[in-house]
Parts: structure tokens; sequence; C-alpha cells
């Protein structure tokens, strides 16, 4: 989902860009418990999330994740920039690859406990879990620049081994570097990444055959394989479950 600011939609979803944290969007969600939730495509991203009385993470994604019917109540999330959170939350991303986590098994239990308790306790859920992750980014290594600069170009359209030479790296190298920045390796970040163009270019009424020319794609033909292999479904029928 695109990160600009927008108001709330019909499902009762909101976002925001942060202004503490480069690159990251704050989300809220009213769940419906009375519908399955909505698939979460992969984005590059990797997720700190709050629903009263607990704190957990979702990795980063290499298909579409279905989360079931979610339980009543409010959820908060904060989507990290691709590469930016494992420094942030001390853990290497492929290791939370496809998975979504109890912070406490990734931080002292007594420190959740009590984190979790501050954001249950805010008038804001949101601005506290915001305050948590900007405190915890001032105590944590900064982002590898360089990952930063794979990232642009990935998204740019330019390919995996025209990037590594791009940042002084060897191909190997580049996916070694990967793997804990992502999750998975460049070519996998690459297709990721372009698929988020092209779902953006046909949620603005593109057709497919400009999506595919226009995000980088060999034909339409590639580009309904690759969204039906990462997201499950067809480009048309995402596109009606999106509206």
């Amino acid at each position: 989902m695109a990160a600009e600011e927008r108001g709330e939609d019909a499902a009762g979803y909101a976002e925001r860009p942060s202004p503490v944290l480069p690159g990251a969007v704050v989300w809220t969600k009213a769940a419906d418990p009375s519908g399955g939730g909505s698939a979460v495509l992969p984005d590059g991203c990797m997720d700190l999330l709050w629903t009263e009385g607990r704190l957990f993470v979702a990795g980063p994604d290499t298909r579409a994740y279905a989360p079931g019917a979610p339980a009543p109540g409010r959820y908060v999330g904060l989507r990290f920039a691709p590469g930016t959170a494992p420094a942030l939350l001390g853990v290497p991303a492929h290791e939370l690859r496809d998975r979504r986590v109890d912070l406490a098994d990734l931080w002292s239990g007594a420190e959740v406990r009590r984190l979790t308790a501050r954001v249950d306790a805010a008038a804001d859920p949101a601005a506290a879990l915001e305050l948590l992750a900007h405190e915890r980014a001032d105590r944590a290594p900064a982002p590898d620049p360089l990952l930063t600069r794979v990232v642009a170009r990935l998204n740019a359209g330019h390919g995996v081994a025209e990037t590594a030479a791009a940042v002084g790296l060897g191909a190997r190298q580049l996916h070694r570097r990967a793997l804990p920045a992502f999750g998975y390796g460049p070519k996998t970040l690459a297709r990721v990444l372009r698929l988020q163009r092209a779902l953006a270019l046909a949620r603005g009424g593109l057709g497919q055959a400009e999506t595919a020319a226009v995000a980088g794609f060999a034909d339409q033909a590639h580009l309904a394989r690759d969204v039906k292999e990462l997201t499950g479904m067809p480009l048309g029928v995402l596109l009606r479950v999106d509206g």
C-alpha cells in the first residue's frame, strides 16, 4: 500500500508517514471478526504490531499472508522500509521470513510486558508504538546505507547484477548481505518491489499491458504469472478485492 497519508477507508484502515522513523508508515485498523482478514501482500517490509495486550512482529513475506478472522479490537502497526527493521529488532530478517512472532520471543519477556502495558494504557496507541520504536532505534545500529541504495536501484527497475556492480559488491556478496536485511535474496526483493509497482499502477487505472511495460515485466503474461505466484490471485480478481 502507498505510504502517503490518507484518511480512514471503508474497512476502517488508515495510515500516515512517520515523522520520526525515516521511511516508516504508521497504520491503524479496526478488526471485523465477522469476516476473514484481508490478505497481506508481499512488499519487502516488516511490521511491528500492537493489539490490546500483545506486541508482535510480522516478518518479510514471500507470498500473500492470509490472517484469518481477527480478534475484535483495534490493531496498530509500524511498517518499516525494506532493510530497516532488523537492526531495531535485533534479529536477522531471514529468521522471521513468512512468520508472525510475539515480540517476547525476540526481546526479554519482562521488557515486552512493560512495553505492552505502556501502549495499552496510552490515549493514542499509534503514537505510543511509534515512540517506543523511535526510542529503540536511537539505541540500535543505523541501517546499512549501502542496502538503502540497493533498494532504490531495484525499485527503479535495475537488474540484480547491475545493482551489485553499482554498489561495489559481487552477486554472492550482495545475496549474503541481503538475507539478514530483507529476509531473502535480491532477486526475490526485486520481484516483490516490481509487484508493488505494478499494483500501484493498476490500482491507478492503467491497463494490464501498460502496467506490465511500465513496471518492468517482459510482457503481460509475465505480469500475470508473477501476480498469481506472489499473491495467489489473478490481477483482475485482486483489484476487485481491493475495490
